[in-house]
């Protein structure tokens, strides 16, 4: 996760060409830069989090406070945010002082990276390099989400998530696709299975197989 520090630029360029690559509706450049609030939410906290290394700590964050009041996206400007993140809509957003985002990660309205604790400690989630959160999920406390993960709508992740997954529910449970790597970048974070009906499949077909046992024992008994 992470690798080399960009240039400030360089990271900008990589924020605009995320909104083009992951939303279908974004038409140039020029649109995304005067019409996304994920990406001036992004800019607002990429100049809030210079002055935050640099220690200029009430500044930073009257600009990240400017940033949340016109864009409705909280991004405290201590957070750690690689290059490429993509947010979409974004409204409602929340992601907090010790939060730590890999690259090209994609984030849907509504979504918390929140702490769990008082004391200042590493209390946020990391998220791993191409993951995507769906709609109004909440990441809450220090846990780790793996590269290439993706986070369901409306999922409540408490758990570290190991990469390649799929989480649902509340509380969110892992879900391994075939146990393999995805290799594709998928963005639909509302097709997920569900792992309560699956269980619920699993003991139909338990019970089936049970009740066929049964009969052929029956059959038996009657025969001998």
């Amino acid at each position: 996760m992470g690798g080399r520090r960009m240039g400030f630029l360089s990271t900008l360029k990589r924020d605009i060409q995320a909104a083009l690559e992951r939303d279908p509706a974004a038409r140039n450049a020029i649109e995304v830069i005067l019409c996304y609030p994920g990406f001036h939410a992004l800019l607002f906290y990429r100049v809030a989090h210079w002055l935050w290394r640099h220690r200029v700590y009430l500044l930073a964050r009257f600009i990240s406070h400017l940033g949340r009041f016109f864009t409705g996206i909280e991004i405290h400007p201590g957070a750690k945010i690689g290059p490429g993140l993509f947010i979409d809509h974004g409204m409602g957003v929340v992601i907090g002082e010790t939060a730590e985002i890999g690259e090209n990660v994609t984030i849907y309205q509504g979504v918390t990276l929140g702490g769990k604790s008082l004391e200042r400690v590493k209390r946020h989630p990391t998220v791993g390099n191409n993951v995507v959160i769906g709609a109004h999920a909440q990441l809450i406390g220090p846990i780790k989400i793996g590269d290439n993960s993706r986070i369901g709508a409306g999922s409540v992740v408490v758990k570290d998530v190991p990469p390649d997954c799929v989480v649902v529910g509340v509380p969110g449970k892992v879900i391994y696709r075939e146990g393999r790597r995805v290799d594709k970048f998928d963005l639909r974070h509302d097709e997920l299975p569900d792992p309560i009906a699956e269980a619920l499949k699993c003991m139909v077909e338990r019970i089936t197989e049970l009740e066929r046992e049964v009969e052929e024992l029956k059959k038996r008994v009657k025969k001998g």
